[in-house]
């Protein structure tokens, strides 16, 4: 059975893995696709990856006890590929920040300000469900967006995660 940590770590690793798939979809879509009215609620494709971009921020930061506040009606990120470049950094300097955490950690909990302004207190395990799973949500809202826009679907459910990884450790054990 494995801890919350190795959870978290793995979960870290598919994050950036279902990017990367995805990315290669919106890849096929023009410039005028990825920043125009794709009918999600941050409006374009390229909004809304901004979006999971400063989310994962300000948890990771409220979970190192620190307060990060953003304008969620901008886009902090306006160059596609830096945006691009930036969450496929920030989720890997997540996973080596998980990974330096002692076990006990992950059983504890974060006191924040929470958007509202109000005090908050959650276990870091919710709070890196929530986070891990607001990715998931977003991303799986720009994936149809860019299905209805004529991009290939991207195939980014976890059990296709774990066959890729499976796939490279065989490879690397039969090499």
């Amino acid at each position: 059975m494995p801890t919350w940590k190795q959870h978290f770590i793995e979960q870290a690793d598919y994050q950036h893995w279902a990017d990367d798939i995805l990315f290669t979809a919106i890849d096929h879509l023009t410039p005028e696709a990825i920043e125009g009215d794709a009918g999600l609620f941050f409006k374009s494709i390229h909004h809304t990856v901004d979006h999971i971009l400063m989310v994962s921020r300000v948890w990771f930061a409220r979970l190192r006890g620190e307060a990060l506040n953003v304008d969620w009606r901008v886009i902090h990120h306006p160059d596609w590929r830096e945006l691009k470049m930036a969450l496929r950094r920030e989720v890997r300097q997540h996973q080596a920040w998980l990974e330096a955490q002692p076990e006990d950690w992950f059983e504890g909990e974060a006191e924040f300000t929470a958007s509202d302004g109000k005090p908050r207190r959650m276990s870091v395990h919710d709070a890196l469900t929530h986070v891990f799973g607001h990715y998931q949500h977003h991303r799986g809202q720009v994936s149809a967006a860019c299905t209805r826009l004529g991009a290939p679907c991207p195939e980014m459910d976890f059990v296709y995660y774990r066959r890729a990884v499976e796939k490279l450790l065989n490879e690397v054990g039969n090499a």
